[in-house]
């Protein structure tokens, strides 16, 4: 069961990465959906084996963060990676993050139980005691995979709405100003599991790019007469509100996001060097490292520690050595420098992402700043020994995917471990089971990731990949030093400036980088969440003694259901069963009303779902 939710959670993770940058957990909705089959199937199961489901189902969801943040960049240019080539780099940065964190556990999930709260794997611990008699809210994932699917169906096959309701009605007062919402079933659950507060940074950074960045452009690009840098071909005034965010407002969003990525990494270094204290200290006297004493008791008994070393050395030694793993024509000295990067980086990020999600928890986990800083660390040093090439770019990208996966993947399992520290598991099998649950998923999601690649343009309006189009940028301004540093510095200053409001800098920027009609619906699904918890006096947060709100649950059910939906609408678009365009039945004032009319049954479903559990 494991393993079946690991390919659908993977597959779903890495669909909904590409359309909007980020992910979701998956280890509650992995576990209510374990009770769930054990009751469908009749099997009696304990509640250590719904865990260890549940530890092997989460795995896919950091190989598809780390997967779908960097490796889209090499299709937009032009080099499409092989199918084993993506399968490897997911598998490799699995192993390096799972490797790194075992002497890290004892520290981090036991001794500072009292500081590092791990809230999802705290909560994913109550849901999995709540739900041990029987799933009672497993049928509202369900339901909502239903209705994201019929839904992402109907779309696609042309029966409802366009995909996108807008409007310029504002452009006689803001020139170019463009305000739209995109129909998306799966955005709306994801912006009802971040609440409002969270959605409404989001949209935030939207409302500041399509109504005060673009017409500021606009305004200033009115009178000129050549195209105004780093546009060289278009005058302001014939580009569109699409054309002037493509080409200035995205590096700004670039720049804001990159400030809010790597200020949370400078803000960490004091957790970081105390973590890597803290293990030196337990090596040396004994109590810090991995055990695989027959006298330890099951509840502290990890993998033996000279896993750890070996798998350390064997994913770097398959960087160096094995051709094909790192893009580009690379000589031995470059794939050298590429592993050393990766060990160093890969070994030093895990400790940093252990430590962070455990304060904040993994939706909140710096990836974005961890790859960002990856890159161009080893960027750097291709620059300062002249590796500029062609293929540099290439071998940069895949080492820090290999560094990404990693970093998420310690964030993952360090939730499950402390989960499995709640309920009583022994660590050892939760970490053969993240193994094993890796080994499984890395073929899921690179499959996804082909089979997407092949059907759609990756930076396009179908998936924007906006992580991977960022990382792109990032590694090519290095590299040539072609950067628009005055947009780029200017988008870190707004980044800067939202952090000192006491916002999330990071979910500010991803709305400065990705469309307002992308924000939207992330912010209609927050305001779905308020509305139900204004009316019930309820948070939706898991208390003691209860299963996860089953809003919450629906809301997971649409992201899965649409996303798993859209993947398979992308195979039969490849196998050419399908157009990749295809004309709505609606269209004008009808299409409008019938994709609001979408949206507000979405959140009438959410809210309905919300309302019976309250009952």
């Amino acid at each position: 069961m494991g393993i079946l939710l690991g390919v659908v959670f993977g597959a779903a993770n890495a669909y909904l990465g590409l359309r909007v940058g980020m992910t979701v957990s998956a280890s509650i909705p992995a576990a209510v959906m374990t009770v769930a089959l054990f009751q469908v199937f009749r099997v009696r199961g304990t509640i250590l084996e719904a865990n260890l489901s549940q530890t092997i189902g989460s795995a896919s969801t950091s190989l598809a963060t780390g997967t779908i943040f960097t490796i889209p960049a090499l299709y937009m240019w032009g080099i499409a990676p092989s199918y084993l080539q993506m399968v490897a780099l997911a598998f490799l940065g699995g192993v390096l993050g799972l490797a790194a964190m075992i002497p890290l556990r004892r520290l981090l999930i036991v001794r500072e139980h009292d500081t590092l709260p791990y809230p999802e794997g705290t909560a994913c611990a109550e849901v999995l005691k709540a739900t041990a008699g029987g799933a009672s809210g497993a049928k509202w994932i369900f339901l909502g995979m239903a209705v994201g699917a019929v839904i992402q169906a109907a779309l696609k096959a042309g029966f409802l709405a366009p995909s996108e309701v807008g409007t310029d009605v504002l452009q006689s007062f803001l020139p170019k100003a463009h305000v739209a919402l995109e129909i998306a079933p799966a955005l709306i659950g994801v912006g009802f599991i971040l609440g409002f507060r969270q959605a409404g940074v989001c949209v935030a950074g939207g409302v500041i790019a399509s109504l005060v960045l673009v017409p500021v452009i606009a305004k200033i690009g009115a009178g000129l007469t050549t195209p105004l840098a780093p546009e060289t071909k278009l005058l302001v005034t014939e580009m569109s509100a699409e054309s002037i965010r493509k080409a200035y407002v995205r590096y700004i969003g670039a720049g804001a996001v990159a400030a809010a990525g790597i200020l949370t990494i400078a803000r960490s270094l004091p957790a970081m060097s105390q973590a890597f204290l803290g293990v030196v200290r337990g090596v040396r006297g004994g109590g810090g490292g991995a055990s695989a004493s027959s006298a330890a008791a099951d509840t502290d008994r990890d993998l033996p520690g000279w896993f750890t070393l070996v798998a350390v050395a064997f994913v770097v030694a398959v960087a160096a050595f094995v051709p094909g793993v790192l893009a580009g024509e690379l000589t031995l000295t470059q794939r050298l420098v590429c592993a050393g990067g990766i060990g160093i980086l890969g070994v030093l990020f895990v400790t940093v992402a252990a430590r962070i999600v455990g304060i904040v928890g993994v939706s909140s986990q710096p990836t974005s700043g961890i790859a960002l800083l990856t890159l161009i660390v080893i960027a750097s040093v291709f620059v300062a020994n002249g590796w500029t090439g062609p293929g540099a770019a290439a071998a940069v990208l895949t080492a820090g995917t290999i560094v990404t996966v990693a970093a998420s993947k310690a964030g993952d399992i360090s939730q499950d471990l402390k989960t499995g520290w709640l309920v009583g598991a022994t660590p050892a099998r939760q970490q053969f089971g993240q193994l094993l649950g890796a080994a499984f998923a890395c073929w899921a999601v690179a499959a996804t990731v082909m089979l997407l690649g092949e059907s759609y343009t990756f930076g396009g309006k179908e998936l924007g990949a906006p992580q991977a189009t960022l990382m792109k940028t990032i590694i090519e301004g290095v590299l040539t030093g072609g950067l628009p540093w005055d947009l780029v510095l200017s988008g870190a200053g707004l980044s800067i400036g939202a952090m000192l409001c006491g916002v999330s800098g990071l979910a500010f920027a991803i709305g400065v980088y990705l469309p307002l009609a992308t924000m939207a619906p992330l912010f209609v699904g927050g305001c779905a969440r308020l509305a139900y918890e204004k009316a019930s006096g309820r948070s939706g947060e898991v208390k003691k003694g209860e299963g996860m709100d089953a809003g919450v649950l629906a809301a997971s059910g649409l992201v899965a259901g649409q996303a798993l939906t859209g993947v398979v609408i992308a195979g039969l678009v490849g196998a050419g069963v399908l157009p990749k365009d295809k004309e709505t039945v609606l269209s004008g004032a009808s299409g409008a009303w019938a994709g609001l009319l979408i949206v507000a049954l979405v959140c009438a479903f959410l809210y309905s779902s919300h309302t019976k559990k309250a009952k």
